[in-house]
């Protein structure tokens, strides 16, 4: 009996674990795929600068994160600078999209909160 509850006490911290390291960095097609789950909720991604566009005096700066799984547009707000192609980036930000119709989402981006660049 005192093995069953170990056991079952055992399997739950694990799942609890498995669950707080999924809901740290989300994989882009997640976000992609189920737009609605996510839509004016901040999440974490991480991945490779795909382009950019930025300068001081642009009046929208954004650049396109690829993890792997899939693509998403970051737009960076009053951002002195936005990262170059090729840097590896981790952004929180909330998920934005300009419209959707039925499940097809349009324009889903995320809304710069945070970023690191990763040094080389």
């Amino acid at each position: 009996m005192f093995s069953r509850i170990r056991i079952a006490l055992l399997a739950v911290v694990t799942a609890g674990l498995l669950t707080g390291c999924a809901l740290g960095t989300r994989h882009i097609a997640d976000i992609r795929d189920y737009p609605g789950r996510y839509s004016n909720h901040s999440v974490s991604i991480q991945g490779t600068v795909t382009s950019s566009v930025g300068g001081t005096f642009l009046p929208v700066q954004y650049y396109k994160v690829d993890d792997g799984t899939g693509e998403i547009t970051v737009i960076a707000d009053g951002a002195r600078s936005v990262p170059r192609r090729g840097a590896r980036v981790k952004v929180k930000g909330r998920v934005e999209e300009l419209a959707a119709f039925g499940n097809r989402s349009f324009g889903l981006h995320l809304r710069q909160e945070h970023l690191n660049v990763d040094r080389w």
